[in-house]
């Protein structure tokens, strides 16, 4: 029989096991605890009984059976809810993870597991040296993208040792807090605007030893070489359904790495998850501007977005260009200092010029007079059982709408139609070589989209009409300062697509030094269609337009060219709307969200963020319900992926939508958090 005291006593005990390397000692010590002993406590008492005369700082209790850290030392174990069957490990925070970069290579740093992912990765990005690490987000590859390549090789293993850089040393991945001011401008490392490498009076940021120089080149510098060999190995999405499996793995930024099953020495890939590229600066992006320019070479490769044949060689020029640049020597890293002078220069005359009211172009003289284009354009509507009818009509353009008139005589009555632009798709048809430049438009009603098709004469009506035309479907005017812009960087993409103009006696002067694989610069469909030296031929032809760019240029050109695509920034999702009784593709972009058919890939309806009222789950049933604007509201429950994945890019692309280059360069994570997390 138990005595008096002991039965009086409210102590029980508890097991707890002990993650350390030292195999002379136990890992499991039993202690006698009370329910109100505080977190905080337990840990005293426990490395009080362990006696090893280490740092435990790192150490906190992961407890099993629940997927949870109790991290609140200051909570009692009651308040926890622990009891004696609780099984606690009193592990480290901080484990080394392998992540997988946007451009192939394998890095091995140190992160902490127990920070929600968000932190995690901001940290991630602190000692990767990228910036807007909001962009990026953490991604464990699904099953079905790693089948062609057991299929492929059997005994294929994880990356060799030494194709990993170790980033262990780094002051954030040994568990030091991070420099809060590693985002300001003047901390930021400066890299050559010509060669992308770091300055010598900046390399020390990254680490103290002789690996640091080379390992800001493995991560600012791209090596594209791929054997076509390996190409083929590699998961190539066919369809929307294989497209929506590589969206199925974001990870829960809500959440620590170890509460999602992820455990020390994982592989996980490193992604830009949202495609809304903020304030991108060579001068401080380097490896950031890399790893965007890689993710969408990969992309390009591997077929997980549409592009026409025009556009593939663009991309081969490019990325051949980078390979030509790469065997070049260093002798333009010394132009550095002259080239910050210049742009310094550049910068305060602009600013002159734009305080002394000298720069007229960019004031508007009267803030009333609304600019309009009022052009003769063709008009094609398709019909079913019918050919398409194409027919010139008087055209304008004037705030977010077109109207269109017999003749232009008759521009002073009513118009044919009058079409509303805003919450469209924008749809690119071009062909530059044929002369051919189409906008189609697919402009929501009430049982779907309305399909218009509009034809242009040249290149700089069709820059002026579709820049206008994805303005306002963004809700926005000709009056906007964006639209010059986005003029030029559609006239710009057009000049790399004219390649068919440059003079054939010029294609082998620029790369001749380079042992041309064209193999390695286009998706296999291409390689299976051309033969060797016609690819060669063509992707020389369309050299000669991005010949004279710099290293960095000819990057954001490829990023730009990318941006330029119909299908850029959707992530696709196999879906159930409530109601039907089929499956659906959704298409989750910056600005909206598309509902695809599965079985044709058209779209079906389109929704902008710009008119939602609220979204919210049903956990209970796995449902998002979104309201809009007009009463319009949906709601689908997810088949490819946890619904929290969707949920969150629809808040995180909220989210994103407040940066703004006033505020300081940090981030209201409460804010993200609220958006994103799915919890009241």
């Amino acid at each position: 029989m138990a005595s008096s005291t002991e039965y009086g006593s409210h102590t029980w005990g508890l097991l707890l096991r002990v993650d350390h390397q030292y195999e002379e000692v136990e890992k499991e010590f039993p202690l006698q605890v009370t329910g109100d002993l505080h977190v905080g406590g337990l840990m005293l008492k426990l490395v009080e009984q362990i006696k090893i005369a280490q740092d435990w700082s790192d150490y906190a209790f992961w407890w099993e059976q629940k997927k949870c850290w109790l991290l609140k030392t200051h909570w009692t174990l009651d308040k926890c809810g622990v009891q004696a069957d609780a099984k606690l490990i009193f592990t480290t925070q901080h484990k080394m993870l392998r992540l997988r970069l946007p451009n192939m290579k394998t890095v091995r740093l140190k992160v902490s597991f127990s920070s929600m992912v968000f932190r995690a990765v901001s940290d991630i990005c602190k000692m990767l040296n990228i910036r807007r690490s909001e962009e990026l987000s953490l991604l464990k590859q699904s099953e079905g993208t790693l089948k062609k390549k057991k299929k492929k090789d059997k005994n294929s293993k994880e990356p060799a040792t030494e194709d990993i850089l170790n980033l262990c040393n780094s002051p954030v991945s040994s568990g030091l807090p991070a420099n809060s001011g590693l985002y300001s401008k003047t901390m930021t490392p400066i890299y050559d605007p010509v060669s992308g490498s770091p300055a010598s009076s900046t390399i020390t940021w990254f680490s103290d030893g002789s690996s640091t120089e080379q390992n800001c080149s493995i991560l600012a510098l791209s090596h594209p070489t791929c054997s076509p060999e390996t190409l083929a190995e590699m998961y190539q999405p066919r369809t929307l359904a294989d497209k929506a499996k590589l969206n199925a793995g974001w990870l829960d930024s809500s959440r620590s790495l170890m509460e999602q099953g992820v455990l020390e020495e994982d592989q996980l890939l490193l992604r830009f998850k949202y495609y809304t590229f903020f304030d991108l600066n060579p001068k401080y992006d380097a490896v950031r501007i890399n790893q965007i320019y890689e993710q969408a070479r990969w992309a390009i490769l591997l077929e997980e977005i549409d592009c026409t044949e025009e556009e593939m060689l663009i991309f081969a020029a490019l990325q051949a260009y980078h390979v030509s640049k790469l065997s070049l020597s260093s002798e333009t890293q010394d132009s550095t200092c002259e080239s910050e002078v210049d742009e310094v220069e550049a910068a305060l005359s602009n600013l002159e010029v734009t305080l002394e009211g000298g720069n007229k172009s960019n004031i508007l003289e009267d803030i009333t007079d609304i600019p309009k284009l009022a052009d003769n354009l063709k008009l094609v509507r398709p019909k079913k059982l019918a050919l398409k009818a194409m027919k010139t009509y008087w055209f304008v353009f004037r705030d977010t709408s077109i109207s269109y008139f017999k003749n232009k005589e008759s521009a002073q009555g009513e118009p044919v139609e009058k079409l509303n632009l805003k919450g469209c798709e924008v749809v690119p048809d071009v062909n530059v070589a044929a002369k051919k430049f189409g906008i189609k438009l697919l402009i929501p009603v009430a049982d779907g989209m309305n399909e218009v098709y509009l034809r242009c004469d040249n290149e700089d009506q069709y820059a002026r009409w579709m820049a206008a035309c994805v303005l306002a479907s963004k809700g926005r005017t000709m009056a906007d300062s964006s639209y010059q812009p986005e003029v030029q960087k559609i006239l710009s993409f057009l000049q790399m697509k004219n390649w068919t103009m440059c003079s054939q006696t010029a294609t082998a002067s620029e790369p001749e030094n380079v042992d041309m694989k064209p193999e390695c610069f286009v998706s296999p469909r291409y390689t299976k269609k051309f033969k060797s030296k016609q690819l060669t031929a063509r992707i020389l032809e369309a050299h000669q337009n991005v010949s004279q760019m710099s290293l960095v240029d000819a990057k954001l050109r490829f990023i730009q060219a990318w941006q330029s695509l119909p299908e850029f920034g959707l992530s696709y999702y196999i879906v159930r709307f409530k109601g039907s009784k089929k499956d659906d593709v959704l298409g989750v972009s910056y600005n909206r969200l598309i509902r695809i058919d599965m079985a044709t890939g058209d779209p079906i309806t389109t929704w902008r963020f710009s008119n939602m009222k609220q979204w919210n789950v049903n956990w209970e049933i796995r449902q998002v319900a979104i309201e809009f604007d007009q009463n319009v509201s949906i709601a689908f429950t997810c088949l490819s992926a946890d619904c929290k994945i969707i949920h969150e890019y629809i808040g995180g692309y909220i989210f994103l939508s407040t940066r703004s280059k006033d505020h300081n360069e940090t981030l209201d994570e409460d804010l993200f958090h609220k958006l994103t997390g799915g919890q009241e």
